[in-house]
């Protein structure tokens, strides 16, 4: 998918291995795994797309009062440092009169002397705009679509289905580069990032018209009412596909799931990039209707799969090996983005 002929790999890995250097944070054990698979120094690492390069040496720990330690223990004088951390409880919308927190570790970031970033799947896409330094934000669609046609039995019978219409965009431009067809469920209940808590009725709205001023003329703001479930599209006897960009909460995951099986889809598949899976969602996942639910490991979930086999997991280190070993080349990087829609 991302290939580069092994004889030209081992030409960039003489080129790599003298001034870049690769760095884990401290956020889990699982952020030091998904490092060792983009470094890859095992030896038959010039046949695996990976960067070929050995794990910096750093010690990163918590005092007994909770404060953060890191100490580098090699010369990094003139290379190329690549830190590799996984965030997964970041805001990036408003919340009520609170502040953006996306927007204060974007300015903290690059005044600490970020010269570049790479992500996965941006929540919001906007998010690049915070930053005043080159973003890269890969996609793990390509991944995602690989898994459908090699591991879903008989996936030409499958319907991508959107949870809600504002996961349309991205059930499309994945209906469209598998050739299927689409469906969207309408009348969801709003799950904790709907408009209710994003600022958009803060202040709180206004009673009647008087109780400002009587010659103040301000429109009564109605509030918002969810119609009832319905399905645009046939899942009749279909496999169908639910979409998104990240699962944490699967209460919407699962009413979708229910909804799908009333109108007569026999298999439900969720394909999402960060499984988050917060607190009793592997149990949820387990007795509800889906089949499967697969996700990439940006994001470290062992604990979760123990807990129910039903959660699968893409490997996308490759993309992100290739990306470090493109940015300390001074390649391009728009071949990581061939037929990749922006609504993914």
């Amino acid at each position: 998918m991302f290939c580069v002929a092994t004889t030209e790999l081992e030409t960039k890995m003489n080129i790599t291995k003298g001034g870049l250097v690769l760095f884990s944070a401290n956020s889990n054990s699982s952020c030091m795994e998904l490092s060792k698979k983009i470094a890859d120094f095992s030896p038959p690492f010039l046949f695996s797309r990976r960067l070929g390069v050995e794990m910096g040496k750093v010690q990163v720990y918590q005092e007994p009062n909770r404060e953060t330690r890191v100490q580098i223990q090699e010369s990094v004088r003139g290379k190329d440092v690549f830190i590799i951390q996984t965030v997964s409880n970041k805001q990036c919308k408003m919340r009520k009169r609170g502040s953006i927190v996306s927007k204060l570790l974007a300015s903290m970031m690059c005044k600490a002397g970020l010269t570049h970033l790479i992500t996965m799947d941006l929540h919001q896409k906007e998010i690049q705009g915070f930053f005043n330094i080159p973003v890269d934000n890969l996609r793990a669609s390509p991944f995602l679509l690989q898994y459908i046609q090699e591991e879903i039995p008989d996936y030409r019978n499958a319907v991508i289905v959107a949870k809600s219409p504002a996961s349309a965009k991205r059930a499309q431009s994945f209906a469209e580069r598998l050739r299927l067809g689409i469906a969207v469920i309408h009348g969801e209940a709003q799950d904790a990032e709907s408009d209710l808590v994003d600022g958009r009725h803060s202040p709180p709205m206004v009673r009647s018209v008087a109780a400002i001023h009587p010659s103040l003329e301000i429109p009564m703001l109605i509030p918002k009412e969810k119609p009832p479930i319905t399905v645009v599209g046939d899942v009749g006897g279909r496999i169908a596909i639910i979409v998104d960009d990240i699962i944490d909460d699967v209460d919407s995951f699962l009413a979708a799931a229910e909804t799908l099986k009333e109108r007569g889809a026999y298999k439900i598949f969720v394909m999402a990039t960060h499984g988050l899976l917060s607190s009793d969602a592997p149990r949820l996942i387990e007795e509800s209707a889906i089949d499967e639910v697969v996700v990439t490991n940006t994001i470290p979930h062992e604990i979760q799969k123990l807990q129910c086999p039903k959660i699968k997991t893409v490997d996308i280190s490759m993309i992100l090996s290739e990306a470090i070993r493109r940015i300390h080349n001074g390649e391009s990087m728009s071949y990581l983005f061939r037929n990749i829609g922006l609504d993914d």
